[in-house]
């Protein structure tokens, strides 16, 4: 199991991240990570900074994909992607990565502020170029390869106690054979590390001796995992 950082690495985190408390269960991360509201993502275009981005901005369902491809077919002008999220459907997080990738040079960018968990993430890493922002906040949990990872992902975060046998034994089941999904990371330039000395090394869900279930990747970590490629496009 990977140690917990240094308290005062902890206090460098908590100042990045823009947060005033960071969660006592999940130390790497805030308390109150901002994923933006609970319901299908919203896909708005915006002029920010100069740029035309389009602000994706909720859960991940399946409509998303084909809905991603619309929005940014309807506008030409879009060359970022900015995100925040709690996650959800595994695969239509798959399928929007994919998307996002076959528009060559398209930027994905977890804002200051923002957070962007599970099946976000693999909508974030099919950006061609990605940045998380100095404050952007870059949360994993275990490894999982549900049909319905917002279940998960909703258990996970609420802490409930209802479901903990079976949440348990998929997520460890399928930390192991989630090929499709290792697969989709090593396409997209990401480093495996990221699974192995990351997300596999996260609890399914809360226990006596460790509570924690979610990790925050540092700036450090996400050039290290080829999260963020190391030239950082100028903002």
């Amino acid at each position: 199991m990977r140690l917990l950082r240094p308290i005062a690495a902890l206090a460098a985190l908590a100042l990045l991240t823009g947060a005033s408390k960071m969660d006592s269960d999940n130390p790497t991360c805030p308390a109150e990570p901002d994923w933006g509201p609970n319901t299908a993502m919203t896909l708005t275009p915006a002029d920010k900074n100069g740029k035309r981005v389009l602000l994706a901005e909720g859960r991940v369902d399946g409509t998303l994909p084909a809905r991603l491809k619309a929005a940014i077919e309807a506008d030409e002008r879009i060359e970022e992607v900015w995100l925040r999220s709690r996650g959800g459907d595994a695969r239509a997080g798959n399928a929007a990565g994919k998307v996002i990738r076959s528009y060559r040079g398209m930027l994905t960018r977890v804002p200051p502020g923002w957070a962007c968990f599970s099946a976000c993430n693999f909508v974030f890493m099919g950006g061609d170029r990605r940045v998380v922002d100095d404050g952007g906040v870059f949360m994993v949990h275990m490894f999982t390869h549900t049909q319905d990872r917002a279940l998960i992902d909703e258990v996970v975060i609420e802490g409930s106690k209802a479901t903990t046998e079976l949440i348990g034994s998929i997520e460890q089941s399928s930390a192991l054979l989630a090929s499709e999904d290792n697969d989709f990371l090593i396409r997209m330039g990401i480093s495996r590390k990221l699974l192995t000395d990351i997300m596999y090394q996260q609890q399914a869900v809360k226990s006596a001796d460790n509570p924690s279930t979610r990790y925050c990747l540092t700036q450090a970590e996400v050039r290290e995992y080829n999260v963020m490629p190391l030239e950082k496009p100028v903002p």
